[in-house]
């Protein structure tokens, strides 16, 4: 009776911790610092790395690591403008460059004219 007790109490309290997570974004909090660019009106369309169409009106972006289906906090280091994104491409490939943005969530946080702005980017779900 007493190993049976044991184990009733010794599976009651391996039940009391949360399970960890399945898919868990164990990006969040991840922060980086460096230049975004935007896509040319050319890739309008076109599939991305991550299997969507790419479409200039949506709040995406494209890095080269952050998990497809990332939320990215997007924040202009000139004007503290902010924007989220989702992650829904690779890229950039050009060098100096940390995130690719959508046109739309570009010009939410700079003139589009610049054509590149220096940015913070953070993972937030």
């Amino acid at each position: 009776m007493r190993v049976s007790l044991g184990i009733l109490l010794a599976s009651i309290l391996g039940c009391s911790s949360a399970p960890p997570q399945v898919g868990a974004n164990k990006w969040i909090g991840y922060t980086q610092k460096g230049l975004a660019s935007y896509y040319a009106d050319r890739h309008q369309s076109n599939m991305t790395a991550c299997g969507e169409r790419y479409n200039h009106d949506l709040k995406t972006a494209a890095h080269k690591k952050i998990p497809c289906g990332s939320k990215l906090q997007v924040t202009n280091m000139d004007n503290d403008e902010t924007v989220v994104v989702i992650v829904n491409d690779r890229g950039p490939f050009v060098d100096g460059r940390i995130v690719d943005l959508s046109k739309s969530a570009f010009s939410s946080i700079a003139n589009t004219s610049s054509g590149l702005v220096t940015v913070q980017i953070e993972v937030i779900e």
